[in-house]
C-alpha cells in the first residue's frame, strides 16, 4: 500500500480510514476544462510505486522487494533526485522526509529539492512538515516518544509524547500514556498545554473543529470540541470523519448495520443517516455507498443530500479538479477511470489503482498479465 506508514498514522488520529487522497476544496473553485490532454499518459509507468506530486516533485520507487529505492521525479517524468532511499514523503514545506537503513536501525532525515540532506537522518520515524514543525520519534533503545522539530532541524518541542499529529490550525493532537490507558491532549507551537488530557481518541483541527472519542473502542462515542476544548457537538456517534465544507460525516451504529449521515457544526443532522459507508465532501461532493456486500453501489449526493450521480460504481474516491477516480467490476478484476461532476466518464475504466490527482498530474497502476507499474495521467 502506498505510504503505508503516513496513511496508518493519520487513519489512527482520525478514527477512520479515507478510501482515497482527499484535499479539501472549496466547492466555489473553478475546475479546469476536459481538453485532449486530460487522461494522457504523462509520464511512462515504470514505477514499483509512486505518490502525489508536491511543490513540484513526486516521490517513486524503482526496482522490486529488498533492492528498491525512493527517488524524486519532476513533472517531466526526469529523475531529479536519485533513487537512493529506503522510503520517501513528498515535499511539504519545502523539506521531504526520507529513510534511510544504516548498520544497526532505520533512521529519518530530511532533504531539500536538490536531494541535498538537511537534516541528518537520526529518528526512528519522521512526519511532513506542517506550520513550519514536523513530528519526529526518538528512541532511548527501549522506548519510543514523540516532539517536534523545526526546519533547521532543532527540537523545539522535547519528546515526551506517546503518539502525536501534525498541527493544524496552530494546534496537536498528542496522547500521554500508553495505547489502552492513555489520553488525549492539544498543545500548541510552543508546546504548552492548550487542552488537558481527556479523551481517548483525538483527531487534528479541521474547519475549527476537532474530532474527539470518550470511551473505548467498542463503547465509546464520538463528538468535536472547538480550540478552546469545549465539547461544541455532544460524544454521541459511532464512527465520524473530520469536518470539511462545513459538514461532518458521523455514523449512528455499528461498521457492520450502522448508518452514515452528515452534521453541521450546530450538531444538527443536516443530511440523515442513510448511506452504508461515505467520504467527506470535496468540491461540493461525497461519494457514498448503498447496499452492502456484492450489491454495495458507490454513487454521489450534493450538499443537501440529493442524489446527483446514481449509485453505480465498486468504489469511488473524492472530487478533485473536477474529477473523482470510481471503480467498475470488482476488486479483483475491475478497473479504474474518471468521471466529471455530471457522471460522464472522461477518462475510461483502463487502471489498475488510481491517486487523486495534484498539480495536474494523478499517479495510475497499469497491470497486464506479466507486470504492473505507476506513471502519471495528466488533467
Amino acid at each position: 500500500m502506498r505510504m503505508l506508514i503516513a496513511i496508518v498514522l493519520c487513519t489512527l488520529l482520525v478514527g477512520c480510514e479515507r478510501k482515497v487522497e482527499s484535499p479539501v476544496s472549496s466547492t466555489s473553485q473553478t475546475s479546469p476544462p476536459i481538453t485532449e490532454q486530460t487522461g494522457h499518459l504523462a509520464i511512462n509507468p515504470h514505477f514499483s510505486n509512486s505518490s502525489h506530486f508536491s511543490e513540484g516533485l513526486a516521490p517513486v520507487r524503482i526496482g522490486d522487494g529488498k533492492t528498491a529505492k525512493w527517488g524524486f521525479i519532476d513533472k517531466q517524468g526526469n529523475m531529479v533526485i536519485k533513487p537512493q532511499f529506503e522510503f520517501a514523503d513528498s515535499f511539504a514545506d519545502g523539506l521531504a522526509a526520507v529513510r534511510i537503513n544504516d548498520k544497526q536501525a532505520a533512521r529519518w532525515g530530511f532533504i531539500d529539492k536538490q536531494g541535498n540532506t538537511v537534516i541528518t537522518p537520526q529518528f526512528d520515524f519522521a512526519a511532513a512538515f506542517s506550520n513550519g514543525l514536523a513530528a519526529v520519534r526518538i528512541s532511548d533503545g527501549k522506548t519510543g516518544q514523540w516532539g517536534f522539530i523545526d526546519k533547521q532541524g532543532n527540537l523545539v518541542i522535547k519528546p515526551q509524547f506517546d503518539l502525536e499529529s501534525s498541527f493544524a490550525d496552530g494546534l496537536a493532537a498528542v496522547r500521554i500514556g500508553s495505547w489502552k490507558a492513555g489520553k488525549w491532549a492539544f498543545i500548541d507551537s510552543q508546546g504548552k498545554m492548550v487542552i488537558n488530557p481527556q479523551f481517548d481518541l483525538a483527531s487534528s483541527f479541521a474547519d475549527g473543529l476537532a474530532a474527539v472519542r470518550i470511551g473505548d473502542e467498542k463503547s465509546g462515542k464520538w463528538g468535536f470540541i472547538d480550540k478552546q476544548g469545549k465539547m461544541v457537538v455532544n460524544p454521541q456517534f459511532d464512527q465520524c470523519f473530520p469536518f470539511s465544507e462545513g459538514v461532518a460525516a458521523v455514523r449512528l451504529g455499528d461498521a457492520k448495520s450502522g448508518k452514515w449521515g452528515f452534521i453541521d457544526k450546530q450538531s444538527k443532522m443536516v443530511i440523515k443517516p442513510q448511506f452504508d459507508d461515505i467520504v467527506s465532501f470535496s468540491e461540493g461532493f461525497a461519494p457514498v455507498q448503498v447496499g452492502r456486500g456484492r450489491s454495495a453501489k458507490w454513487g454521489f449526493i450534493d450538499t443537501q443530500g440529493n442524489t446527483v450521480i446514481e449509485p453505480q460504481f465498486s468504489s469511488a474516491g473524492a472530487f478533485i479538479s473536477g474529477l473523482a477516480a470510481v471503480q467498475t467490476g470488482n476488486d479483483t478484476t475491475g478497473k479504474w477511470g474518471y468521471i466529471d461532476k455530471q457522471g460522464k466518464m472522461v477518462i475510461k475504466p483502463q487502471f489498475a489503482e488510481t491517486g487523486a490527482f495534484s498539480e495536474g498530474l494523478a499517479a495510475v497502476r497499469i497491470r497486464d498479465k506479466a507486470t504492473s507499474s505507476w506513471g502519471y495521467i495528466s488533467r
